[in-house]
């Protein structure tokens, strides 16, 4: 158990800023994820953290102690890769003994701990296998095993499951989740994918550019972003460009009174496609009204999308569990409301203004 934290941080490479005066605090026993697309930095974060490659300035800091001018087998570190990074010429329980051995623990020790760690990642009966006859779902297992078999004071993930099938991601997602709660090991991991972040994390940190956009729980996140990048990045946002009148905001032919407003504009309004109602539904309480056609439906299973063009440009609707006739509806005119209290306010630096009465 080990509260992490980081202070002012950054790394640059030749002339490009990767990471800007970085300050993470990352409670004892926490799943922390990075999050944030190709080149935001997050994985230079991580492999600076690990000690693979040594920040421009600023401090890492694991239980009062700085760890960042140790090398990075002194970190007491465990990694997991993206591409599983196992010893193709040992066993799998070789591979998992690697780091027990090179603390040159006995080895009794050494076998109750393999034995341990296999058994909690579900490949107790393998030890005797070659990773070459394991699947790609069990080669990263072994890879998380070899990890958590040293017990460490840190776990680092970089992106382990990208190289995984769908079905395959969201079980041992599930897996890795379940055992970093069991043992309590203070866990950053780093993901492109929303849907996994959500899934697995206690708090996420949303990065684009070498910077921090925000930090927050997985609620936090996807219901109040303080940030039009992180509403963008994380699920499905729609936005719709307004201009402001005096004291009123103004979308498409109508004007309406909103909790705060920016001094100046263009702002842009925010809705989540969840909250779009479509005509047969109910509004509760003031809602922008437009009048739309529907340009797509896209059915699957349990929920529809819309694609809607409408006056302010393209919406996304999405509707449970629609009956038959409403799936029929490509082409066709429609009713939209955008309820005020779904709605957040975005002003023209991308920085949050206000947001409608959400549940919190």
């Amino acid at each position: 158990m080990a509260e992490l934290r980081i202070q002012g941080l950054a790394k640059s490479y030749r002339d490009v800023r990767v990471l800007e005066s970085i300050d993470l605090t990352i409670a004892s026993g926490e799943f922390f994820t990075l999050l944030g697309p190709s080149g935001c930095g997050k994985t230079t974060l991580l492999r600076t953290i690990a000690g693979f490659q040594q920040q421009d300035r600023g401090e890492i800091i694991v239980k009062g102690e700085r760890i960042d001018p140790k090398p990075a087998h002194k970190r007491d570190i465990g990694m997991v890769f993206q591409d599983y990074a196992v010893f193709p010429h040992l066993t799998v329980a070789e591979n998992v003994a690697f780091g027990l051995k090179a603390r040159s623990l006995p080895k009794s020790e050494i076998e109750a701990r393999v034995a341990e760690s296999l058994k909690m990642v579900r490949l107790d009966g393998y030890q005797s296998r070659l990773p070459a006859e394991m699947s790609g779902g069990q080669q990263q297992r072994i890879g998380l095993a070899r990890a958590m078999a040293i017990r460490p004071t840190l776990l680092l993930m970089d992106e382990p499951l990208s190289n995984l099938d769908a079905k395959l991601r969201i079980e041992l997602r599930e897996d890795i989740r379940d055992i970093q709660r069991r043992l309590g090991i203070t866990t950053i991991y780093v993901t492109h994918d929303q849907e996994e972040a959500l899934a697995v994390s206690d708090r996420i940190c949303v990065m684009n550019k070498g910077h921090v956009e925000q930090i927050g729980t997985p609620f936090e996140i996807y219901r109040h972003p303080v940030r039009r990048f992180a509403a963008s990045f994380v699920g499905t946002m729609n936005f719709v460009p307004a201009t402001l009148d005096g004291g009123k905001l103004v979308v498409g032919s109508q004007s309406l009174p909103f909790p705060a407003l920016p001094k100046s504009g263009p702002p842009e309004l925010a809705i989540r496609p969840e909250n779009v109602i479509l005509t047969r539904q109910e509004a509760q309480g003031e809602a922008i009204s437009l009048r739309g056609e529907v340009r797509k439906v896209t059915f699957l299973g349990r929920e529809a999308h819309y694609t809607l063009r409408t006056e302010v440009g393209e919406i996304i609707a999405q509707v449970m569990d629609p009956s038959a006739d409403f799936i029929a509806m490509e082409g066709q005119g429609i009713d939209i409301l955008l309820p005020l209290a779904k709605c957040a306010l975005f002003d023209a630096d991308g920085d949050l203004v206000s947001m409608g009465k959400q549940a919190r």
